[in-house]
C-alpha cells in the first residue's frame, strides 16, 4: 500500500524539482565545489543562533533509514517557517533528496516581530533536524521599515536565505508557496494595478529559488502534515487583518468563492501562468528594444515612440529599476507618467520616482538619475 494521497502529492512535487537538480550534477562531484564558509557569514543586528542538544523524540518514527549522500554531494536548502506548507516541504525533501544522492538542509528565519520568536525558531530547527535535515540554521534578522512591514520582512528573509545558501554552497533554496499563495499574489497585483508582470504571480523558478508546491492547494500540505504527525505553527500574522495578504486570504477570496463558485483559486493560478508566458515574451522584446534605444545621453525618444506601449513601458520600467527604484514600488501610475514624457511631452519638468530616482527629458533623450 502506498503513502496517503496528500503525502504522495507533496513528495512527487518535490521529486520533480530535485530530479532537475540531480540531472545537472556532474558524475564526479568533489568537495572542491563547495566554498569554505566565512567566519562571520550573516551580519545582523540580531545574532544568528543554532539549537543544540537532543531533537524531539516524537519525530523519531519519521526518520526511516535512507541512503546517506556523499559529504560533497550538492546541497538543497528548505526555507521553513514551521507552518504547514514549509514543514510539508521539509519532510518531502528529506524523504526524496537522499534517494537522488543530494544533501538536504534547512533554514528558519526569526524576524523578531513577535514575543517568543527566538524560542520558536529554535524549536522549528529542532523539528527540522529530527527529519534528518543537515545543516539546519536558525537565523535572526533585523526587519526595517522600507516598503511597509510585509515588504521589509520579506526583504530581510530573502537576504538571510541568500546568505545561508552562499555560505553552505547550496545549489537551490526551496520555498513552500502553494497555489493559494499564487492566487493571493494575483489578487494583490490586480488591486495595485501593477500590470501583467505583477499578475503573473510567482515563478516556479527564480534564480536559486524553486517553488515545488505552486500546483498544490494549501489543504494538501496541511493534510500531509496531519498524516505524518508533523507539528505545525500557525503564524498569527497570517490572520491579522492589519496585513493586506491576510485580508485577501480570509476576507476577499472566501467572498469570491462564495459568489463566483468554486475553483477561483485554481482559475487565478491558471491566469498567472498565462500572464507569465506573455510577460516573458514582452520582457525579452523590451531587452532588445532597450539596447537599440540606448545612447550615451540616454534613451532615444524617437525609437521609444515607435514601440508598442507594452514594450515601451517595460523599457522605461527597466531604466527606473536600474537607476535605483524598488521594483515593488513602481505602479501603473508611475509607468503612465513616464510614458507621457515620450508620447505627450510639452516641456514638463522631471518626474520623481520611488527610490529617489529622477527621470528627465531633454530634447529627444530621456535620462534617469539617482538624486
Amino acid at each position: 500500500m502506498g503513502p496517503h494521497p496528500a503525502v504522495a502529492a507533496i513528495r512527487l512535487a518535490v521529486r520533480r524539482v530535485l530530479n532537475d537538480i540531480a540531472a545537472q550534477v556532474p558524475d564526479t562531484f568533489t568537495a572542491a565545489h563547495n566554498p569554505v564558509p566565512p567566519a562571520n557569514p550573516v551580519p545582523s543586528a540580531r545574532p544568528a543562533f543554532r539549537p543544540v542538544g537532543d531533537v524531539d523524540p516524537r519525530h523519531a518514527k519519521l526518520r526511516t533509514p535512507r541512503p546517506r549522500p556523499a559529504p560533497d554531494a550538492p546541497l538543497v536548502l528548505v526555507a521553513c517557517s514551521g507552518g504547514a506548507d514549509s514543514m510539508a516541504l521539509a519532510a518531502a525533501t528529506a524523504f526524496e533528496a537522499a534517494k537522488l544522492g543530494l544533501r538536504a538542509g534547512a533554514v528558519t528565519v526569526d524576524h523578531g516581530l513577535q514575543r517568543g520568536s527566538t524560542s520558536r525558531a529554535v524549536e522549528v530547527a529542532g523539528r527540522l533536524r529530527a527529519l534528518g535535515l543537515d545543516p539546519v540554521d536558525a537565523l535572526g534578522v533585523h526587519v526595517g521599515r522600507d516598503g511597509g512591514p510585509e515588504s521589509a520582512a520579506r526583504d530581510a528573509r530573502y537576504a538571510a536565505l541568500d546568505s545561508a545558501a552562499e555560505r553552505h554552497g547550496a545549489s537551490v533554496v526551496l520555498l513552500g508557496h502553494t497555489r493559494d499563495d499564487q492566487a493571493e499574489t494575483v489578487l494583490l497585483g490586480l488591486a495595485r494595478g501593477s500590470g501583467p508582470r505583477s499578475l503573473s504571480g510567482m515563478a516556479a523558478a527564480t534564480g536559486r529559488y524553486r517553488r515545488p508546491f505552486l500546483d498544490l492547494d494549501r489543504a494538501v500540505t496541511r493534510q500531509a502534515c496531519a498524516v505524518l504527525d508533523l507539528p505545525v505553527w500557525d503564524d498569527p500574522h497570517n490572520i491579522d487583518p492589519a496585513y493586506t495578504r491576510a485580508r485577501v486570504r480570509h476576507e476577499v477570496l472566501p467572498v469570491l468563492e462564495k459568489h463566483l463558485g468554486g475553483g477561483v483559486v485554481e482559475a487565478l493560478a491558471r491566469t498567472a501562468r498565462l500572464f507569465r508566458d506573455d510577460a516573458d515574451a514582452l520582457d525579452a522584446w523590451a531587452v532588445q528594444a532597450e539596447a537599440e534605444a540606448t545612447t550615451d545621453e540616454g534613451l532615444d525618444v524617437t525609437r521609444l515612440a515607435a514601440l508598442p506601449p507594452a514594450v515601451r513601458r517595460r523599457v522605461l520600467r527597466r531604466g527606473a529599476i536600474r537607476a535605483g527604484s524598488p521594483p515593488g514600488d513602481l505602479f501603473a501610475r508611475h509607468l503612465e507618467t513616464m510614458d507621457q514624457l515620450v508620447t505627450d511631452w510639452h516641456g514638463q519638468g522631471p518626474l520623481h520616482l520611488p527610490g529617489a530616482v529622477e527621470l528627465r527629458r531633454r530634447s529627444s533623450r530621456l535620462a534617469f538619475r539617482r538624486m
